[in-house]
């Protein structure tokens, strides 16, 4: 099992790595790291170039963890007792390469996106009940972090209440979870002062760079 799940997190790993805010960017002339929270993620790419971009990067990055994740499941170990926990493993790369690019110098995005792109293709009945609430969670607090974590709490609930007993999934789904929360520590602490960003704020971008 062991080299089952090395070659799932590599594979991941290698489609995490393509990072959409950033070649979104590119193509509208702006880096967006030098923009707003310097991210290369959705929210950022939102702030920075608007509701297309942040669309696009949002669609490109919940799309890279569904291919690896849907070629594991059907194709590269479909008859493996464990194709599910593979096809976690799999999305958890993803998040990985997303997180740390190593062609970015391992600044990545937050991995939101591309978790909740693992979270749909592990078990699409997530869809209609995490969608809504994170929509609910952000209009009300209006803050995009307090959304985000929140979806990555909901992977280890929906692990327990899917497949109770499994404590492997478990672990997998809480590495997830642990993942976004190191990622939103400067977020976590601007919420803790109260200077978050909420959504719908805008990034001026640099004449000069944008031509």
């Amino acid at each position: 099992m062991l080299l089952k799940i090395i070659i799932c997190l590599i594979l991941g790993y290698i489609f995490g790595c393509f990072s959409t805010g950033y070649f979104v960017g590119k193509l509208n002339k702006v880096d967006i790291r030098k923009y707003g929270s310097g991210n290369i993620g959705t929210t950022n790419a939102l702030r920075t170039l608007g509701a297309k971009a942040g669309s696009i990067t949002l669609l490109g990055d919940a799309i890279k963890a569904v291919i690896p994740m849907m070629l594991v499941r059907f194709l590269i170990f479909a008859d493996y007792d464990f194709v599910e926990l593979m096809t976690m493993y799999t999305g958890l790369g993803v998040v990985i390469g997303h997180n740390y690019p190593f062609w970015l110098k391992f600044k990545g995005g937050k991995g939101i996106a591309a978790t909740g792109g693992v979270m749909a293709t592990f078990d699409p009945l997530i869809i209609p009940i995490g969608l809504p609430l994170f929509i609910i969670v952000v209009a009300i607090t209006r803050y995009v972090s307090v959304g985000s974590l929140f979806v990555a709490v909901l992977f280890p609930i929906w692990i327990c209440i899917r497949h109770p007993g499994d404590l492997h999934m478990l672990i997998v789904a809480l590495i997830f979870m642990t993942l976004a929360f190191i990622k939103h520590q400067s977020n976590i602490r601007r919420l803790m002062n109260g200077t978050e960003n909420k959504i719908g704020q805008k990034v001026t971008i640099d004449n000069k760079e944008a031509k």
